[in-house]
């Protein structure tokens, strides 16, 4: 199983429920490395999108404790050890979670890989994915040149665990 993220220098992922920023080559590398895939989020992710629907071309599987919610075209599990078995239908290499916070901390113990955007800048933050850096199990197993966008600098990094 993948994450696929973006986080600034600090691990920040977020500030009150939006991403820190939105990099055009880092969109584009998120679309194109999902499209066709499962992507396992949680309630707050999704109504984060525009008009709070799944997103296309994917299968969408959102994890909140809410049994209330319901959400058109996206599968609604309740816990973990539910989410876990709904994923046992899929090829685990095509599912990634997305998001946010939570589901992050919940899911990297299930996952084997990382695709991590980091963005070296330091933004106001609420939320933080777990830094990887100082985890030994995981390790950089690909990267990308350093890339620019207006003044920011970013580069893509891939994760394995050892």
């Amino acid at each position: 199983m993948n994450i696929i993220v973006a986080v600034d220098r600090n691990w920040a992922i977020g500030y009150k429920n939006k991403l820190l920023v939105s990099i055009p080559a880092d969109m584009k590398f998120f679309r194109s490395t999902t499209t066709g895939k499962v992507v396992v989020m949680g309630r707050k992710t999704l109504e984060s999108f525009p008009n709070g629907l799944p997103l296309k071309n994917r299968i969408n599987i959102v994890l909140t404790a809410n049994r209330e919610f319901k959400v058109k075209d996206a599968i609604i599990c309740h816990s973990v050890e539910e989410l876990l078995e709904e994923l046992k239908k899929y090829d685990s290499d095509d599912i990634y979670v997305i998001g946010g916070d939570s589901i992050y901390h919940q899911m990297l113990p299930y996952c084997n890989v990382a695709h991590v955007t980091k963005i070296d800048h330091a933004y106001e933050a609420d939320t933080w994915f777990p830094n990887l850096d100082e985890l030994p199990e995981w390790e950089i197993t690909a990267d990308s040149e350093e890339q620019t966008y207006f003044d920011l600098e970013y580069q893509f990094l891939k994760y394995e665990r050892k």
